[in-house]
């Protein structure tokens, strides 16, 4: 997986995040650094630590799966995408609490990062992937899109949700695209 790759898998899963960050900025009207602080800090530390938990998950199944490993990456992404996809067509209009207690925001980092969870399996089929600089680099995109989620929040409200989700979306799509594509030998990309 290159750099590229990386970068676009994390803010495609950050997406959910951020949508939901900025529900959380409406919420509480006018947000000071320290909610953009919190509200990162969460969704970063879910979304870098469940995609590991899913590496080490698909890591002790690996070799039942080997042989279908693009075809289950390619699945699991055009899933995770679809969801996303539908969510942001959905137009449901989501009631956000105000608070920012950990009982609050827990369950909203857990929910936001499941996808993330299922895209740590689809890195353990990457042979030789380093998982680490990985989930840092998930983590801190996601803190860096959740924060300024929750400004965009207070100031346009959820003009920019259904669309952060969309465009989330098609990028996990087009990525099990590419994934499939180049492991059948049909796609072969320099990055």
């Amino acid at each position: 997986m290159s750099l590229l790759d990386l970068f676009l898998t994390a803010v495609a899963l950050s997406m959910d995040a951020f949508a939901v960050a900025m529900c959380k900025g409406l919420s509480v009207g006018r947000p000071n650094i320290k909610h953009n602080i919190i509200t990162g800090a969460y969704f970063g530390f879910f979304q870098g630590f469940m995609p590991l938990m899913g590496y080490l998950l698909g890591r002790n199944f690996q070799g039942v799966v080997e042989s279908i490993d693009h075809w289950i990456a390619f699945l699991l992404l055009s899933f995770i995408g679809a969801n996303m996809i539908k969510e942001a067509l959905g137009h449901d209009d989501e009631d956000m609490d105000a608070s920012f207690a950990p009982s609050a925001m827990i369950p909203l980092a857990i929910a936001t990062s499941i996808d993330a969870l299922a895209m740590g399996v689809s890195f353990s089929f990457f042979p030789d992937f380093d998982i680490i600089p990985a989930i840092i680099f998930i983590g801190a995109t996601t803190f860096i899109f959740s924060g300024f989620g929750v400004y965009l929040g207070c100031h346009f409200g959820t003009k920019y949700k259904a669309k952060s989700e969309f465009a989330g979306g098609i990028i996990l799509i087009l990525m099990g695209i590419k994934i499939l594509l180049e492991h059948l030998g049909l796609l072969i990309l320099p990055f």
